[in-house]
């Protein structure tokens, strides 16, 4: 390996090692540990971590539009007959198990777990967006 290669190697290690080569929104804390023997010594480590800001404030709207989306997109729904009121036994002649589909879309779409309870109180569009709602205090 010649010289300049090496040099390249060694830089590009410094540089993934060092803390002050990491983007300005990590941040590094320190950590201390003390000897719990006669001799107390204090370590100290610096761990870098990132700094996330908060999620979109979610609303009302979004939430509709997000629930309407996913059930356009199911192939048991005709997206031109989707209504707010619409029913999806009657309307769309959706089973139990197609059901249990439309609820997990739900789940993974909002990022969290829907009981078989309130999932049966699911008959329109409107009852999925009110539990969403509920969900997220809006």
């Amino acid at each position: 390996m010649n010289a300049g290669r090496l040099r390249l190697a060694v830089n590009g290690f410094r540089r993934a090692f060092s803390f002050s080569y990491y983007p300005k929104s990590i941040g590094l804390h320190s950590v201390s540990y003390k000897n719990l023997g006669r001799q107390q010594a204090t370590f100290r480590y610096n761990i870098p971590c990132r700094y996330y800001g908060h999620d979109v404030p979610i609303t009302k709207p979004m939430i509709e539009d997000r629930v309407m989306l996913v059930l356009r997109l199911y192939d048991k729904v005709d997206p031109n007959k989707l209504t707010m009121d619409s029913r999806f036994r009657e309307d769309f002649g959706i089973d139990s198990l197609d059901h249990v589909e439309l609820v997990m879309a739900m789940e993974e779409e909002f990022c969290f777990e829907i009981p078989d309870i309130d999932a049966q109180r699911f008959l329109t569009p409107r009852d999925i967006i009110q539990y969403v709602c509920d969900k997220h205090d809006i």
